[in-house]
Formats: C-alpha cells, structure tokens, sequence
C-alpha cells in the first residue's frame, strides 16, 4: 500500500512537471530545462559521493568533454543524428573516466579529490589553450541534433516543449537506472565498499574494479548531462569543464544530501534557484551585482543549519521534537 502511494505521487509529481510549459513562460521553460539538466548531473556524481564514498572534484571533466564531442561532430550544414552524436559523447567522457580513473583510484581521501582536480583542469586547458575547441571562444552548435534512421526523422526536439519532455525522459530514465544499479549486487558491493572497504577486500571483493566501474558509469551519465547542455544553448566554451563547475555539482550532492538519490535532484534545484534568486535585481537591487559573495555566505549558513541537507531535514526536525520528552522524562524520574 505504502509502496502504491509512493509511485501515485511520484507519477503526479511527473506530470505535473510535464504540463509545466503548459502555463510557464520562456524563461521558467528555460529554467526548468536548466535544473533538470543539472539535476542530472548533480545524479551521476552521487553515484561516487552517496553510493561510493568517493568525493570528486574534477567531474566536470566528463560534462565538458562530451559537451565539446556533441558539438564537434555535429554538421554544420544540418541537423545531426543523435543516434550517433549521443553514443559517441557518452563513448568519449566513459573512455576520458576510463584512462584518469585508472590513476586516480589508485589514491585515497585528498589525495583522490586532488588527483581528480588534477585531471580535470588538464582537460580544461587542453579546449582553453588549443584551436581544438575554438580556445577561450568556445563553439557553435547551429542545429540541434535530431533522432533520425535514414532521412526518416523519429523524433524532433527543435521546439523548446519537445526538447523539454525529452530531457525529463533522459533524467527519469538516469534516475531509475541509478536506482535499479544501487538495489543490485553491484549496488550493494558500492555500498560496502563506502562502509568499509578493507572488510570488502578481506572478504574477497576486488574493490578496485568495482570503484573503477562505478567512475567510468558515473562519467558516461554526467557526459548525457553536458550533451544536454550543449544541445540546449547551443554552444559550448572551456568553463563547462573549469573546477568551478566541479564544485557546483559537489555542492548540489551536499545540499541535497548524500543519502539518498533523490537528494542530488533536490540540490540541484535548491542550487539553481538560490543562483537565480541572488543574480535577480528584481528581487535584491543592487545587492545582485556582487551575488557571488551572498550566494557564497547563503551556501555556508545552509550548510551549517543542515549538515546532512535537505533530505535530512525530517529527521532533524523529529530528533529535536523528542529531546524535550527525553528531558521531561527524566525530570519525571527524579
């Protein structure tokens, strides 16, 4: 019953997030595009910080790099087919994962975050300081790809409605992979493995590979995430894959919570909104020109209040309501 009542409100809440452009305005479409996308992102380094117990600071690498590949092999003369265009990014960032993470779980703790910073800011420089991808500049991507066999076209996401569905599908899609991949064996090897690995190795597990195989999931599904992005905007520049871009999907996995999944999709749109929120002259004044520093101090007291993120505010909440029981109890026994 519980179980029934569960997926009733989770398909509710899809299609109520389905019918949003329905009433919405460019800019909200936009901006929900935007925190799906994100949302997406924020899901595949949860697979690392929630599922494995490793904190990356470079995956911004993957989200970049499959931006760029999207980009690159796209005509420019039409619309690509994103039967090859998506394959072929996903393909590159799991490759990228592959070769870095090979080195990088080599290490533990800050040398791992660090390693993986590391790497990163080497792909940065690679798009920054090369005509590769057009240097500071960045580049254009003129048609949006579109789902074709032959010159028979399946699906058009050229509209801002269509691509806008399709991105839902691609994050509920993410989101139920993750859930199956985290219920499974290897799920529950992840989960020992974050718990305490030296008991998993003592136990028989090559933890090795499965965190290398978690890395390079974890790399393919933010690189959907950066072909969406590329794909919505259009154009791509070196920033996608700049450490700052690595930390804002870290922080989006704090916010949220990294328990469970859903708390990466939470973050992201509690991250997204303060963003807007603090950038918005509307609503702060002149105060939205140095957003960075209210953001930055809105960020810390959230962390401060809510050390396990949002997700853990329920039991935060039920854990404060019964001290004062536990204290009236005792009072009573004296």
């Amino acid at each position: 019953m519980r179980f029934s009542l569960r997926a009733a409100l989770l398909l509710a809440l899809v299609c109520l997030v389905a019918l949003i452009p329905m009433a919405a305005s460019d800019y909200y479409i936009s901006l929900v595009i935007k925190m799906m996308i994100y949302s997406l992102f924020a899901l595949s380094l949860q697979l690392l910080v929630g599922g494995t117990g490793l904190v990356s600071l470079g995956h911004a690498a993957f989200f970049g790099i499959a931006a760029y590949t999207v980009t690159l092999i796209s005509p420019e003369s039409g619309a690509g087919n994103f039967f090859f265009l998506l394959p072929a990014a996903i393909v590159a960032a799991m490759i990228y994962a592959a070769v870095t993470g090979a080195l990088c779980l080599r290490t533990k703790g800050i040398y791992f975050i660090m390693v993986t910073l590391a790497f990163a800011q080497m792909a940065y420089y690679v798009f920054h300081d090369t005509k590769l991808g057009g240097g500071t500049d960045g580049i254009y991507m003129y048609f949006r790809p579109e789902w074709r066999v032959g010159d028979t076209v399946l699906l058009n996401i050229d509209t801002p409605y269509a691509f806008y569905l399709f991105t839902l599908a691609l994050l509920l899609l993410t989101w139920g992979f993750l859930a199956l991949l985290m219920r499974s064996r290897f799920g529950a090897a992840l989960t020992g493995i974050r718990v305490n690995e030296q008991r998993m190795r003592a136990a028989g597990y090559s933890t090795f590979r499965y965190k290398l195989v978690a890395y390079i999931i974890a790399g393919g599904l933010g690189g959907i995430a950066g072909v969406l992005y590329a794909v919505k905007d259009g154009y791509v520049n070196p920033e996608l894959l700049a450490w700052e871009q690595s930390g804002l999907v870290l922080l989006m996995v704090i916010l949220g919570g990294t328990g469970p999944l859903w708390g990466a999709i939470i973050g992201a749109i509690a991250l997204t909104l303060l963003q807007e929120a603090f950038q918005s002259q509307a609503l702060l004044g002149d105060i939205a020109t140095h957003w960075h520093l209210t953001f930055g101090l809105a960020i810390i007291a959230l962390v401060a209040i809510l050390p396990k993120g949002l997700t853990g505010i329920p039991d935060q909440w039920r854990a404060r309501r019964s001290k004062p029981t536990a204290s009236s109890t005792a009072t009573a026994g004296h």
